[in-house]
């Protein structure tokens, strides 16, 4: 027999984080989320002040078979007009009677608040993990991915869910012979547009302090179109700073401003930081933050976290600098591949870019969506 409650007790947070630790034990491509955050979270309730959110625990048998988080993300359903509520934080054993308890149970949710529809896997933004992976079970995971087993989709699509969209993956390596046409264009391009790089030498700090608003409104301008996407509060601006500052090296960012110092495109790199953290479960302890500084230091593997050029640069040759700085930094010795995450399977601009490299595409991952109005 199956129930499903809804997480409130100091037990409940503790088990909801765990649950997928225990799952996860014995596979080497699972990557947790801190462990710290995801308390912070669970203890808050998930509330903010654009959304809601509800978690949920199913056991069989006496024991943790399942979890799953929804968020009425008000925003997003403002911008777009739509009654949608997001599924995350889905976890399973393989059991169609433990996802269907869970799914129902948000449905039932989300039917209370008036909302017609339910997608995802989706988080609160762009930044958090999405997409449920249906392609490449057998390649490591980045710390900005959710690994899942391949049993999943089938627990979802079993619940009535189907693909919305796509997003696709990419391994980059430095091609086999520099395109030089393409550094000129860069450089030129800088020239004709009164364009630079934004300097690195400095702080890490004072680096974000200058480029910090600057980037984050590229960023909401750039992905205002994009599926699932929303706005970046200022208060989730500092909570993602606060997160990300401990792996940042200003060294991988590279942020094209204009005269006045504004960012007006990006290509930003985080250092591959999973095996940092897999074997202490996402907690900080003192190893794992050796480990994470040597690796933020000097990576072998790059998260290739964001890109983006503000519309009015979008054709004037703006992207032949991001792509010819990356290319530089797989060609400096150091770094070996860049990951590139997650590109919309209709986003051919941004996939197009990858012709320049020795490119894989190696992962795909789907946005479900199931439609709830009553009756139907």
């Amino acid at each position: 027999m199956v129930t499903v409650r809804e997480v409130k007790t100091k037990r409940d947070v503790k088990a909801f984080i765990d649950f997928p630790l225990k799952l996860y034990k014995n596979c080497e491509y699972f990557v947790p989320l801190m462990y710290a955050d995801e308390k912070k979270l669970l203890i808050t309730g998930g509330n903010t002040e654009i959304a809601d959110s509800v978690f949920f625990l199913a056991e069989k048998d006496g024991k943790v078979a399942g979890r799953i988080q929804g968020i009425c993300h008000r925003q997003f359903n403002e911008l777009n007009d739509t009654k949608r509520v997001r599924f995350t934080r889905f976890d399973s054993i393989d059991d169609t009677e433990v996802s269907r308890a869970l799914f129902s149970a948000v449905e039932s949710w989300a039917h209370s608040l008036g909302m017609t529809e339910i997608c995802g896997p989706l988080g609160y933004s762009d930044m958090d993990r999405e997409g449920l992976l249906i392609e490449g079970f057998e390649e490591n995971s980045t710390f900005e991915e959710q690994y899942n087993y391949d049993y999943y989709g089938k627990l979802i699509e079993d619940s009535g869910y189907a693909k919305e969209i796509d997003w696709l993956e990419f391994e980059l390596r430095a091609p086999e012979k520099r395109n030089e046409m393409l550094a000129r264009v860069a450089k030129r391009t800088l020239e004709l547009n009164k364009l630079h790089i934004a300097d690195t030498n400095m702080s890490k700090k004072d680096y974000i302090a200058k480029y910090g608003d600057s980037f984050f409104d590229c960023l909401d301008e750039c992905y205002s179109k994009l599926y699932g996407t929303v706005p970046i509060s200022p208060a989730q601006r500092k909570e993602l700073i606060d997160q990300f500052m401990l792996i940042i090296n200003i060294k991988y960012a590279v942020f094209i401003c204009d005269e006045d110092e504004k960012v007006v495109a990006f290509g930003l790199c985080f250092p591959c930081i999973g095996d940092a953290i897999k074997k202490s479960g996402g907690k900080l302890t003192l190893p794992t933050l050796i480990r994470l500084m040597s690796i933020a230091k000097k990576p072998k593997t790059l998260d290739l976290g964001l890109v983006a050029v503000r519309p009015e640069y979008q054709n004037s040759g703006v992207n032949a600098v991001l792509v010819n700085g990356i290319i530089e930094t797989l060609c400096s010795g150091d770094v070996e591949t860049c990951e590139t995450n997650l590109n919309l399977e209709t986003n051919v601009a941004v996939m197009a870019q990858w012709k320049y490299f020795s490119a894989r595409q190696h992962k795909r991952r789907r946005s479900y969506l199931k439609n709830i109005e009553k009756g139907e």
